[in-house]
């Protein structure tokens, strides 16, 4: 073949495709908008999507990816199911070992490593991008369980009195912890600040007894591993009795060192893989991070273990960790915690509580005797809970969770990780699906772990990623179908090599960036290639594809589109025509830039029959008065105008009764209307009348009604009909009211005599019955002066015994 045939070849195969192209963005389903030029491309871009790889399947001129389309649209152009590549994602169970049932006190202590309470344990996944992979997870809490139980305690001077009734804790605390599961150990630990200014004084007398007067305290330290977890409980008694309390200078308490130390250092404090509780008693606060800069201490806490000889060695070197920071650790070692806290701080350690997830908060008495109690049921609410939590997710793995807990309370969202009120025995069940929504660059597989909070026991899935086809295995690598060897032909299709692009591998992608083949794509007189809006492959412009397939570039340099024309009222070309090439092309009646003005003059036609009632022009559906007086939707009304009826007024009064103000001039003004006079106003025409109306009713100049219509016919004539007889009001009649005027007069003036009489009357029986009470009220005899005193004075001698 010539060189000039293979260029007219290549030529003719691009502009195929150029055309297949825009009708593909026009339509077509969501697989081919893809644009897949690869199998494990087209399997990649939804579940539905599958690859045609029969070799004569396209037809003439179509792009390799239409054979990337949804699998009842293949069917339908011919392609048989066998050479459908449509991989499916699926699901196996490595490890399937059923939830323990063993009951507490039928049986030998299990090691813990026995006792299964999540089902399953391994499980692989295969995912197809955009395919959901669903599972059952089933979770029983285990009886007998073993626990593990550690003891941090505050030992600075005010929680002297707590000390004391801990050290019996041991015994008492197991003999409690039986009636709950048949393996249960404990540890203790104490706590008390960073050995350094300000927080204690660093004077070498308060470090030997840093508690004031006769106190006998000992050394401040920060975090001490006093015991080991151990089953013997006199073992507690016996080394908790010894312990010393200590002191410090502030409030705040280091309790954040010892719980990472707690945390971090499993191996020296003896955790087993079983339920870990830790229990922090304090009854003050505590520094968090950035809180050491006060003692010149700048290292962010390492998370690691640093106890030498059951001591907190980097007390002085490390600031306290934070809040994020002890829930990551607290969560990787399974540690449910127990704040045992006094009253005064309840609020804070709620606050903190509500950061890290599987914790519990007591309220411990002042001198922490109900410390067992508190322990129980704070374990009982812990352990009652179960929330479903997984490791980092690779980039693109999404995972939903469904719960089914007990009494028909189930949850999806965040609410499908949890169920609560959940007794020994009970079993629920989570439904979770796991989802790839793209495919890792490299393809490798990727291990993610599923586990209740505060438990050791977790899932293990193995995700494996479904991104090539079966048939890509099979490609024949340089082959001679790609142009040359140029590709490896795979899958009914070439995948080019490096450096080359086109359908059979035709172009070298040195051609489609070199100067001269770009120059086919640009305007005249214009150094934008395809108008910015598309890609230059052989010298040809293949124009980009928009998300919303309905909006398409086209033309020979992608300068025109469907979508960037002139909108009205929020759509393209007003809803009334098409987008061709950034400009509207109307419907009949519709006119404009926007296709927003109607051509219709039905919306401007009066009830008279004119256009704008004759006051203006119909443009785009709409009248535009040519008199400013007028306004309305066909030019009807006139704020500032005469009405009918007064404006008629003078002339109707001067051709019906000859006078009035244009009595001189009214053969001239007034002879624009046809007049009949009527004997009386029944005799007007009425409303119901073919043309339009007005009843008018008005004074002359002797101030007498006079009653007419006006209307006007068909031909635009006005008609106008008159009561022949005026209504002329009536003087009114003198005597009557003259008559009533005085007899009002009078017969007010005798009310008010009346009611002074009576009102007088009134008064003097009030007065008369006063003085008939006073009278009845006297004391004195009628005959006597109450006033009167006599002038003679008799006086008796005390001693005078009458001898």
């Amino acid at each position: 073949m010539a060189k000039t045939d293979l260029k007219l070849l290549i030529w003719a195969g691009l502009l195929s495709c150029l055309l297949w192209c825009g009708f593909a963005q026009q339509g077509g389903s969501d697989c081919i908008k893809k644009n897949a030029k690869s199998c494990g491309e087209c399997i990649q871009a939804g579940p539905n999507c599958g690859w045609c790889k029969k070799t004569d399947f396209l037809q003439e001129g179509e792009p390799t990816s239409a054979r990337c389309d949804d699998l009842a649209a293949l069917k339908s152009k011919g392609c048989p199911p066998d050479d459908i590549e449509n991989p499916r994602g699926s699901q196996a169970v490595n490890k399937n070992k059923e939830v323990t049932n063993r009951r507490k006190g039928t049986a030998e202590k299990l090691d813990p490593e026995d006792i299964t309470q999540i089902q399953p344990q391994q499980l692989v996944l295969k995912l197809r991008t955009g395919e959901p992979q669903t599972f059952s997870l089933k979770f029983k809490r285990a009886e007998d369980y073993p626990i593990d139980l550690y003891y941090l305690m505050d030992l600075s001077y005010s929680m002297k009195d707590d000390l004391e009734n801990v050290k019996s804790l041991g015994t008492a605390l197991m003999t409690e912890m039986e009636k709950i599961t048949s393996d249960f150990r404990i540890g203790f630990g104490s706590f008390v600040e960073k050995t350094v200014m300000p927080y204690i004084s660093t004077t070498p007398a308060k470090l030997r007894n840093p508690c004031t007067g006769d106190q006998n305290c000992t050394t401040p330290f920060s975090y001490r591993n006093v015991l080991n977890l151990t089953s013997e409980g006199n073992r507690f008694n016996e080394l908790v009795g010894a312990q010393q309390i200590s002191g410090n200078l502030d409030s705040p308490e280091g309790g954040f060192d010892a719980i990472m130390q707690v945390a971090v250092c499993g191996k020296q404090i003896g955790w087993r893989n079983v339920t870990r509780l830790l229990v922090f008693s304090t009854d003050a606060g505590f520094h968090f991070a950035g809180d050491g800069k006060l003692g010149g201490i700048v290292l962010p806490n390492d998370g690691r273990c640093h106890l030498e000889n059951n001591l907190y060695a980097m007390s002085h070197y490390y600031d306290y960790p934070s809040i994020a920071h002890l829930v990551q650790k607290l969560s990787e070692n399974n540690i449910q915690t127990i704040f045992a806290v006094t009253e005064e701080f309840q609020a804070v350690y709620k606050e903190l509580k509500n950061l890290i997830p599987k914790s519990a908060v007591g309220t411990l008495s002042a001198n922490s005797s109900n410390v067992i109690q508190l322990i129980i049921d704070a374990y009982n609410s812990l352990s009652s809970e179960v929330i479903l939590e997984n490791s980092k997710l690779p980039k693109g793995v999404t995972i939903n969770y469904k719960s089914y807990c007990k009494n028909g309370v189930n949850g999806t969202g965040e609410s499908g990780r949890k169920c609560s009120n959940i007794s020994i025995g009970d079993e629920v069940k989570f439904e979770i699906s796991v989802t790839a929504n793209e495919c890792p660059k490299k393809g490798q597989n990727e291990t993610i772990k599923i586990k209740p909070l505060g438990f050791t026991e977790e899932v293990e899935i193995n995700l494996q990623f479904i991104c090539e086809c079966q048939c890509q295995n099979e490609g024949e690598a340089n082959s001679p179908d790609c142009h040359e060897g140029n590709g490896t032909f795979e899958c009914g299709a070439c995948r080019c090599n490096e450096g080359r692009i086109g359908r059979l591998c035709e172009c070298s992608t040195d051609e489609v960036n070199s100067e001269d083949m770009d120059a086919y794509c640009r305007r005249e007189n214009s150094t934008e290639i395809c108008s910015n809006n598309g890609e230059c492959i052989c010298g040809q412009c293949v124009c980009k594809k928009r998300e919303n397939t309905n909006e398409v570039y086209s033309g020979k340099y992608c300068e025109c589109d469907n979508f960037n024309c002139d909108r009205s009222n929020g759509l393209i070309c007003g809803g009334n025509g098409i987008c061709k090439c950034r400009v509207c092309e109307c419907y009949p009646n519709y006119t404009g830039s926007a296709c927003d003005c109607s051509l219709d003059t039905t919306t401007c036609m009066a009830s008279n029959g004119q256009i704008c009632n004759g006051r203006g022009t119909c443009e785009c559906g709409t009248c535009n008065c040519t008199d400013p007086k007028f306004q309305g939707p066909t030019c009807e009304m006139c704020q500032t105008c005469l009405g009918v009826c007064a404006e008629h007024k003078d002339c109707v009064q001067c051709r019906a009764f000859e006078k009035g103000e244009k009595k001189e001039t009214c053969s001239q003004d007034c002879g624009y209307f046809n007049m009949t006079l009527v004997e009386s106003r029944d005799k007007l025409p009425q409303p119901n009348q073919p043309d339009p109306l007005s009843h008018c009713k008005e004074k002359d100049v002797d101030d007498c009604w006079f009653y007419f219509t006006y209307s006007v016919n068909s031909n635009n004539e006005p008609i106008v009909h008159v009561v022949d007889t005026p209504e002329c009001p009536t003087g009114p009649d003198i005597i009557p009211i003259v008559a009533g005027v005085v007899a009002g007069i009078v017969l007010i003036g005798l009310a008010l005599l009346l009611i002074w009489k009576l009102l007088m009357i009134i008064h003097d029986r009030r007065e008369f019955a006063k003085f008939e009470k006073e009278k009845m009220n006297a004391k004195w005899d009628t005959g006597e002066n109450p006033i009167y005193k006599s002038a003679v004075t008799t006086v008796v001698n005390p001693k005078y015994e009458g001898k």
